[in-house]
């Protein structure tokens, strides 16, 4: 499934069209990133838990010329399902 997917989806099932939806799943990704840039966690209940982790310097070897490469620190978004989404894909 895609955005469009997504947005067809909403959209059906929220009755509303889909420029609506559209608008409305925009809105969702983006106080999702918002929270997650302004370093809180988002915890939907039922469905999971989007959190920043945080990733050390480390050193890497280029599998090319096997040189060894420093990889920086970043931040990564993770994602942690829920007990609600598990049990309705097992």
């Amino acid at each position: 499934m895609n955005k469009n997917d997504l947005v067809g989806v909403v959209a059906d099932k929220a009755t509303i069209t889909k420029a609506q939806a559209a608008e409305a799943v925009d809105a969702v990704f983006e106080a999702i990133t918002g929270a997650l840039k302004g370093g809180d966690e988002v915890r939907l209940v039922g469905f999971g838990t989007f959190a920043v982790s945080k990733r050390k310097a480390s050193t890497g070897r280029n599998p090319a010329t096997g040189a060894e490469i420093k990889i920086p620190a970043s931040n990564q978004a993770k994602f942690k399902p829920g007990k609600g989404l598990k049990d309705a894909i097992n």
